[in-house]
């Protein structure tokens, strides 16, 4: 089971939070759905060197507010906030509504699963050595306080003939552990030999305090 669920996702809504905060009813439920989506492209895609592994949204009522976390919050923030105005503005004018923006720094990009494979992925895109990348990667992961980390990258790895998978595992990954605080992230490298898949997993401890999240009755 471990092995074919997504982490996340198989704590989502029992020890974390959605990404996306909002009730709609069924007859508007894709459309924002969709506009969730746009969102989180349009901001990875217009600050895609800041580092940017999470994007969370709430709606309440009329009102819209977007989360951005990032490893370079100076990136998205700009001189005297310029760069922010002018995200906020344009978000304003593709959702036609008013938009709060909030820009959280992650204090350790090593821990984020999501970054470090996006980290692995780029550095295979220039060719890099796979097995030094991984090594590499889950060194300095371990470094900042990790207690396990597993990364797998599969495709044409090396320019091989045959597509295969790889994977190096330091420390434990306990997948079936509710409790378990496990981060997982994906990323794809776009080679000229073919696209390589990276999947990383990250393990930080025991979650000592966790509560499970509360649904509110709308």
């Amino acid at each position: 089971m471990g092995q074919k669920t997504h982490p996340v996702g198989f704590r989502t809504g029992i020890y974390l939070d959605w990404s996306s905060r909002w009730y709609a009813t069924k007859r508007e439920f894709g459309r924002l759905l969709k506009e969730d989506r746009q969102i989180r492209e349009f901001v990875k895609q217009e600050f895609s060197g800041a580092g940017i592994p999470k994007v969370e949204i709430e709606r309440k009522a009329d009102a819209l507010r977007v989360v951005v976390h990032t490893a370079k919050p100076g990136i998205l923030i700009g001189r005297k906030g310029v760069k922010a105005e002018e995200l906020k503005a344009r978000l304003e004018g593709m959702l036609k509504r008013k938009v709060g923006l909030d820009i959280l720094e992650i204090a350790k990009p090593e821990l984020n699963a999501q970054l470090v494979a996006e980290g692995v992925a780029e550095q295979l895109v220039k060719r890099a050595s796979f097995r030094r990348t991984m090594k590499r990667a889950i060194q300095q992961t371990m470094e900042r306080g990790a207690k396990g980390i597993k990364l797998q990258v599969g495709g044409r790895l090396g320019g091989a003939e045959i597509a295969r998978v790889e994977k190096q595992i330091r420390g434990s990954i306990p997948l079936s552990t509710l409790k378990a605080a496990i981060d997982y992230g994906t990323a794809t490298a776009k080679t000229t030999y073919g696209t390589i898949g990276v999947k990383c997993w990250v393990y930080t401890g025991i979650l000592a305090k966790a509560e499970p999240v509360r649904q509110e009755a709308s």
